[in-house]
């Protein structure tokens, strides 16, 4: 039996949210959502110059009507922007009606990640204390995914065997 149920990637920029998401979507023959890459593309500007031409407001508006609208498509591998399950709304659509994952990785993996790439409009001018306290802020929310998925020492594939794992088990279920 084929679950109709949408897989959903959330966690901190830079835990592979994307490269899991694309990896695994090949091997399930799914449809692969990138949120920050679909807003990107869309409106034709990189997600940083989202943030300082219009600002993070503008940004968080556009992200929620974005994601909401690619979570009602059917049968797909979905990776939602690094601040996008904070909000209330993307929150509870993913947790009522779709698989979700936290790619988890302990903090200072995810800094030394996060400080390689220039790209992160929110990271980009912040401390490593700053980037601490976001990751410590931000798990609180993450946590609240169905599913929890400890990354550390863990290659791509070893992950996205868990993934399959845990989706195998819930088309059992279903």
């Amino acid at each position: 039996m084929e679950s109709s149920k949408n897989i959903v990637f959330v966690g901190m920029m830079g835990s592979g949210k994307s490269t899991i998401g694309l990896l695994l979507s090949k091997k399930l023959k799914k449809s692969f959502f990138d949120v920050d890459k679909y807003i990107e593309k869309e409106l034709g500007k990189k997600i940083s110059t989202l943030f300082k031409e219009k600002g993070e407001k503008f940004f968080r508006e556009y992200e929620e009507k974005t994601t909401l609208r690619i979570l009602q498509k059917k049968n797909i591998v979905i990776s939602i922007g690094g601040g996008a399950f904070l909000n209330r709304n993307i929150r509870l659509e993913v947790l009522k009606n779709h698989l979700s994952f936290w790619l988890k990785w302990n903090s200072k993996t995810l800094i030394n990640r996060i400080k390689r790439n220039p790209k992160r409009p929110i990271a980009f001018n912040s401390t490593k204390n700053e980037l601490f306290d976001m990751i410590k802020k931000r798990s609180n929310f993450y946590s609240k995914a169905m599913y929890k998925i400890n990354c550390n020492n863990q290659t791509k594939t070893e992950i996205i065997r868990k993934v399959l794992k845990i989706y195998e088990d819930s088309k059992i279920k279903n």
